[in-house]
């Protein structure tokens, strides 16, 4: 493998273990609405017990690990914020309370990587609407989400749409 090859492996890589951490981090901002458990023994229990399980012969990604705790550090310590911002890209009829806690979880940790520098607003979007597809097949879901996401988005970043 020459040293360029090796390098665009390792960045498919990089990237592939950037989206499993945003998929764990939707599952695991649930656990914590669902149990009450804080966020650091829930994170744990991620890092060690579930990034690159194997289940039934079927191998579960590993993740990054530091990703996943930007994600789940700013979905908690911005949950009023993104909150807020959900609020606002859902219809009035349907406060952030009222919609699926999957979604719910979904939107907190998306939001929180459109409030944290680096990652443009598009890939966010682009990424975590595959996380809904994840959850919800064959369903009108992810259209939703991507919706959603993109009105925070624009909230969040309106530069990186020329607004």
């Amino acid at each position: 493998m020459t040293p360029e090859e090796k390098r665009k492996a390792a960045t498919a890589e990089k990237r592939q273990q950037k989206s499993a951490a945003r998929l764990y981090a939707v599952q695991a901002l649930y656990q914590m609405e669902q149990s009450g458990q804080t966020m650091e023994r829930v994170a744990r229990e991620f890092e060690s017990h579930r990034f690159g399980m194997v289940v039934d012969g079927v191998e579960f990604s590993d993740a990054d690990s530091g990703h996943f705790r930007l994600l789940l550090d700013g979905a908690v310590n911005w949950q009023a914020r993104i909150d807020q911002m959900t609020d606002r890209a859902l219809v009035a009829a349907w406060p952030i309370d009222r919609i699926d806690p999957v979604l719910r979880a979904l939107f907190r940790a998306a939001g929180a990587e459109l409030l944290s520098p680096g990652t443009p607003p598009k890939v966010v979007i682009t990424e975590f609407v595959d996380v809904a597809k994840a959850f919800f097949p064959d369903r009108k879901e992810p259209k939703f989400v991507n919706a959603v996401l993109d009105h925070m988005a624009r909230e969040a970043k309106p530069e990186a749409f020329g607004q």
